[in-house]
């Protein structure tokens, strides 16, 4: 009874010995107060200890992009916060792509708004006046569809 009573308790200690205890979860806090429309760089944020629904969970989920809020000091950044970096900026001008299936229109605008690749934005047609709704593409310009115009 005695062995198996020490075969036991040196199972145990091996067990505890060999397998780590579980690892706490982390979150990324802002080092620093982020401004909104900031790019956020790796020395803004750090990883500490805690967790909570919502908050990004490691660096690489933040680090690059685009604070759309300001992110106070030793707050989580919560990845709803961040978002891809705009390309356009508010009035600025653009080249907008009317297409169609068999037509392909280019014309001058002035965006409305700002917006990342792949995000939607009001222009202004320059010649016009008229203001339609498009697709921000990774040149800076604009494809405007049959479909897009604003209501």
């Amino acid at each position: 009874m005695r062995r198996i009573v020490l075969a036991h308790a040196l199972v145990h200690a091996l067990v505890l010995v060999l397998i780590p205890p579980p690892v706490a979860a982390e979150v990324v806090v802002a080092s620093r107060t982020i401004r909104p429309q900031a790019i956020i760089a790796a020395t803004d944020v750090a990883l500490r200890s805690g967790d909570m629904p919502g908050a990004a969970a490691a660096l690489a989920e933040v680090v690059g992009r685009e604070a759309r809020i300001a992110i106070y000091a030793g707050r989580p950044v919560m990845r709803a916060d961040t978002g891809p970096p705009a390309v356009v900026e508010r009035n600025q001008l653009v080249v907008m792509h009317y297409v169609t299936a068999s037509l392909t229109i280019s014309a001058d605008g002035r965006a409305l708004g700002r917006a990342a690749i792949g995000e939607r934005v009001r222009v202004m047609n320059l010649d016009s006046r008229a203001t339609v709704l498009g697709t921000v593409r990774p040149d800076g310009s604009i494809t405007v569809s049959p479909q897009e115009h604003p209501g």
